[in-house]
């Protein structure tokens, strides 16, 4: 028999003292502080209609909005107990990295730099976007590459200003940038006459163009998409603990559009004699305590906001007035990108 390594007499150990294998997963100090605290902080984009924006009845409502809620339900059991901090493109990143937030849920992109050189975490992708341009019918074009000699608005701290210079670089077109330190800005300016087109991505332009536009049917999306916008949650990247809840939590509600779970028959789907249903309404299974979490946190999470589709539906869809199209946020099974990790 051969002697035991050094990696292997570590393993040996680390069993014996009950610190790998099947023992409970610690909480981690984020959720330990949201516990404390008995609400999560979590940070969202300014003002954008079927994102995050508040209605009339000054509640917060969007699509990551609801995400918030989804992470508080599994963390804390109440899809109620957050408090929502708005944040501009220039603040977003920072609030996390200073802890001032637990999680940012706002419209920032997925990008190797940003996922490199941040500290932070990028805990999967709740809405896949491009940017695109918004134009007066007026202008009378249609397309993105008659756009040659433009005047363009656009917005510090985002990455929308590198990608213009791309794009136009890219087909061999001349635009002018205007440039503001805010999305308000970008779009006061736009529809104050100040710039020809306003470009980021088509989700904040296609609510802008429903909120902002004096007559949304004056305003034209144009078709091109001329980058690729991974939209997700952050998480700071020193408690992976807190990180795993965040991603699985995601996880969980697009995994509950594919099982036909519904915050309405979340309850009847508990004696579903299907046993990835079992273990992701926590009926059977251990999922939760792997978390530090308990058995029932996706059941909370779909019960509070309802499984990803009903989310995307509500602030999003056809019957709302950004009137988006499911498209690449479809599920997997229906030719779109969303695809959950198997919970097992």
């Amino acid at each position: 028999m051969k002697p035991l390594n050094r990696a292997s007499t570590r393993i040996l150990a680390l069993v014996a003292l009950g610190l790998l294998g099947c023992s409970p997963a610690l909480a981690g100090k984020t959720l330990d502080a949201v516990r404390q605290r008995g609400e999560l902080s979590c940070g969202v984009s300014t003002g954008v209609g079927g994102f995050s924006i508040v209605d009339s009845k000054g509640e917060w409502t969007g699509l990551t909005t609801d995400f918030c809620r989804a992470v508080a339900a599994a963390a804390l059991g109440e899809a109620g107990k957050v408090k929502f901090v708005p944040l501009t493109p220039q603040q977003r990143f920072a609030a996390l990295q200073s802890g001032d937030i637990d999680l940012l849920a706002t419209l920032a992109t997925w990008t190797l730099t940003r996922d490199a050189s941040l500290g932070l975490l990028y805990a999967g992708v709740y809405f896949y976007d491009g940017q695109g341009f918004l134009v007066p019918r007026s202008l009378g074009v249609k397309s993105a590459r008659e756009l040659d000699g433009a005047s363009v608005c656009t917005a510090s701290g985002t990455t929308s200003e590198l990608n213009l210079a791309d794009y136009f670089h890219a087909n061999k077109l001349a635009f002018r940038p205007v440039v503001f330190d805010s999305q308000n800005e970008a779009r006061a300016a736009f529809f104050s006459g100040r710039c020809q087109a306003l470009s980021a991505d088509v989700s904040y332009l296609s609510s802008v163009r429903a909120s902002d536009a004096p007559k949304p049917d004056d305003f034209l999306v144009l078709p091109e998409l001329i980058s690729k916008e991974p939209l997700g949650p952050l998480v700071a990247r020193d408690d992976l603990e807190w990180f795993s809840i965040v991603k699985w939590t995601l996880y969980a509600l697009i995994e509950a559009e594919e099982k036909g779970i519904t915050a309405d028959n979340a309850d009847q789907m508990k004696a579903s004699s299907d046993p990835s249903i079992q273990r992701l309404l926590g009926v059977n299974g251990e999922l939760g305590a792997k978390l530090g979490v308990d058995p029932a946190f996706a059941f909370r999470a779909i019960k509070k906001v309802g499984n990803y589709g009903e989310m995307f539906e509500r602030n999003l869809g056809p019957k709302t007035p950004l009137r988006l199209e499911r498209n690449l946020n479809n599920l997997w099974t229906r030719g779109g990108l969303m695809y959950a990790m198997p919970a097992r």
